[in-house]
């Protein structure tokens, strides 16, 4: 067995738990209030700009070069592709990236970044993998049940569209190679990160659900 397929064997649970959250089952039905949305697209675009930055500094610490371009590639291709998204969403809402991140986003990304810089390399690729896979799941699954004239249609398809599919096979593909070389402790502590991404991906749209606030004000 893989890697990656022992890891999202540990995380089924929770996957299905995060097809069940209320956030995804209304945008699959095209219900999600626009209010909700729109936090999370303003919360999505300060945790992307993290994502990429974890992603550059796990970029720096590969031994391989083609796997250090791959991940510059992720990491620029992250900023340009998803940020088209969210302009998308924000001219068509009439709205701007206004505020700081809520506690799920901050913690989600501070995570991220500290096994990028603290963490092992394979860790790393790990704590990172998830972003890419379950969005990948998450709109492959929505796309199949998404109601008629969808507001979020254009989210639908780009996160179960043919060109993101191939970034999310290239990633499990990386991190597959890297953990065929990792040790045990190296394998456990790689699926223990994939494990908190995942929770953390659920902690994500339950904030945004929640439009999350700081506690106390």
């Amino acid at each position: 067995m893989s890697f990656s397929e022992s890891a999202w064997k540990a995380i089924e649970p929770i996957y299905k738990s995060i097809l069940e959250h209320p956030f995804n089952q209304e945008l699959a039905k095209g219900t999600l209030a626009k209010d909700r949305f729109q936090f999370y697209m303003k919360q999505d675009s300060l945790y992307l700009v993290d994502f990429a930055r974890a992603l550059a500094i796990a970029a720096s610490r590969a031994t391989n070069p083609d796997d250090l371009v791959l991940l510059l590639d992720f990491s620029k291709g992250t900023i340009i592709a998803e940020r088209g998204l969210h302009e998308f969403y924000f001219d068509f809402y009439g709205i701007k990236l206004d505020v700081e991140k809520a506690p799920g986003c901050f913690t989600y990304t501070n995570f991220l970044i500290s096994k990028a810089t603290h963490g092992s390399y394979e860790e790393s690729l790990a704590a990172l993998l998830p972003c890419f896979w379950i969005y990948q799941e998450v709109g492959l699954h929505i796309h199949k049940s998404a109601g008629v004239q969808n507001p979020y249609q254009k989210w639908i398809d780009m996160y179960s569209g043919e060109e993101f599919q191939d970034v999310v096979k290239n990633a499990i593909d990386l991190t597959d190679r890297v953990a065929k070389d990792a040790n045990n402790k190296q394998l456990q502590q790689m699926k223990e990160a994939f494990i908190t991404s995942t929770r953390l991906e659920w902690m994500f749209w339950d904030s945004a659900y929640r439009m999350e606030n700081w506690q106390p004000q």
